[in-house]
C-alpha cells in the first residue's frame, strides 16, 4: 500500500503526481519551515530543498519537529535525515546562510521558494531573488496570535525592529493552523496556478482571504 494512499484518494493520482515532480525551496527550518516542510513531504512532495544555517537548540522543541538528541545539530540536515527514516523522500538540505552573493546558487532551478525566515534581513533576500527572476515565492510569517500567509506581489517585507528576538510569543498551535493553510496554498498553486493569500488569527480560529 502506498504510502500517500488517504492522500492519493482525497487529492486523486494525477494531482499526487504533480506535487511529486514540483520541485520547492523551504527557506528557513524554524517553527514554520521545519513543520511546513514536514507536512508537505507527508502530502507528496519528493523534490524539497531546505535553507537555513541554524543549529537545534532546547528552546526550539516544543514547536518543531526535533528531538532532545538533535540538539547541536543542523536543524536542515536532522529534518533531512528525519523525513527519509520516516516516508523516504530525499530532501536536500543546505546548512549555510542565504545571501545577495550565494542566493543564485542556493535558489536556482526552484519551481516555488516559500520564505519562513524569522528576521526581515532574510525575507529581504528572498524577495528580491523572486523579484529579479520572477520566480513564485510565497511569504509565511507570525506575530503575536497572527498569521499571514502572502504571495510575493503583495508582499512587504515587515520592519526589523523586532529582529533576532529570541523570547517572543510562539503559540503552537498558530504555527501548525498556519502550515496547514499554507500547504493548502501552495497545493492550490501546483494544481491551478492560482496564488491566494490568507491571515490567520489563533484566537477566533479565523482565516480570511488576505486585502490591503
Amino acid at each position: 500500500m502506498s504510502i500517500f494512499f488517504h492522500e492519493q484518494l482525497y487529492r486523486s493520482p494525477n494531482t499526487l503526481e504533480k506535487l511529486r515532480n514540483s520541485p520547492l525551496t523551504i527557506c528557513g527550518a524554524g517553527a514554520l519551515g521545519a513543520n511546513l516542510t514536514e507536512n508537505l513531504a507527508r502530502s507528496g512532495f519528493a523534490s524539497l530543498k531546505i535553507i537555513d544555517r541554524d543549529r537545534i537548540e532546547e528552546r526550539n522543541l516544543s514547536t518543531q519537529p526535533y528531538y532532545r538528541s538533535d540538539i547541536g545539530a543542523f536543524k536542515a540536515r536532522i529534518l533531512a535525515n528525519a523525513l527519509y527514516r520516516a516516508i523516504a523522500v530525499k530532501i536536500v538540505p543546505e546548512t549555510q546562510e542565504l545571501t545577495a552573493e550565494n542566493y543564485h546558487k542556493l535558489l536556482n532551478n526552484s519551481g516555488l521558494i516559500i520564505d519562513t525566515f524569522d528576521n526581515s534581513i532574510s525575507r529581504q533576500v528572498v524577495k528580491d531573488y523572486s523579484d529579479k527572476t520572477q520566480c513564485p515565492c510565497l511569504h509565511i510569517g507570525l506575530a503575536g496570535d497572527y498569521a499571514e500567509i502572502i504571495w510575493n506581489s503583495d508582499y512587504r517585507v515587515p520592519s526589523d525592529v523586532n529582529d533576532d528576538v529570541c523570547d517572543y510569543p510562539l503559540a503552537r498551535n498558530l504555527v501548525l493552523l498556519a502550515v496547514a493553510v499554507a500547504s493548502e496554498s501552495i497545493i492550490t498553486f501546483i494544481t491551478t496556478g492560482e496564488t491566494n493569500s490568507f491571515t490567520v488569527t489563533l484566537k477566533d480560529l479565523t482565516v480570511q482571504p488576505f486585502s490591503f
